[in-house]
This record gives structure tokens, sequence and C-alpha cells, in this order.
């Protein structure tokens, strides 16, 4: 029983530190578009409503993970969808870098969504 709550904590860090980075990549996609693109060598889109967009969706993400944060296991949906959602982000990200050397910034994308994916996957299991 100790070992579950131990783990809902830990879960519930997941989800908050998931929703920060979201929310933090989504700001910078508003607010400073250059520096990711810099950092991470990858264009930009031409069109800045793109950015804006996928900004709106990480950010409406970012909020439903702090929602299920507050309550895993009634917001267990959310988790598993969190947990599922960040896998099939980094399988999207890997596929759209594999043979592209311009978009070789993605497989750091790519490796954090699967980390999070997995942590949130084996976190709810474990409190479950």
């Amino acid at each position: 029983m100790k070992n579950r709550f131990f783990y809902l904590r830990l879960l519930r860090a997941s989800l908050v530190l998931g929703a920060l980075y979201d929310l933090g990549f989504a700001a910078f996609m508003v607010l400073a578009p250059q520096v990711p693109g810099r950092l991470l060598s990858l264009p930009l889109p031409g069109e800045g409503f793109y950015l804006s967009l996928i900004a709106v969706l990480l950010s409406m993400l970012a909020v439903l993970y702090l929602v299920a944060a507050e309550d895993p296991r009634r917001y267990s949906a959310v988790v598993v969808v969190a947990a599922l959602g960040r896998c099939a982000g980094a399988a999207a990200l890997a596929l759209a870098a594999v043979g592209r050397p311009e978009l070789a910034g993605l497989w750091p994308l790519a490796a954090a969504d699967l980390a999070f994916g997995v942590v949130h996957g084996l976190l709810w299991k474990a409190q479950r």
C-alpha cells in the first residue's frame, strides 16, 4: 500500500513536469520561436500561425496534465492518453527525422516525449 502512494506521488510529479515542459515549449513557440529553432537547428514554418496553433494545443494538453496530476486515479483516462500520446508523438518525430539530417533536432524532442510517455505509463501501472 505504501509503495502505491509513493508511485502515485511520482506519477503526479511526472505529469506536472510534462505540463511544464509543454507550457515552456508553447511559450517559446509564440514569444521567441527562433530560440528553440536555433538550439535544435530546426527550420521554422513559413507562417507563424502554425506555431501558434501548436502552442494552443500544447497548452491545452498541459492543462489536462495538471488536472490529472491533482487526482490521477479519477482522471486515469487522461493519464493513459498522456502516456500513449507521448509515445505516439515520439514515434512521429522520429519518423520525420529518419534519414533527414536537417531535422536531427527532432531526435531530442522524440527522446523527451518517449521518456515522458514511458514514465507516465509505468508509474500509472505501478500505482494501481
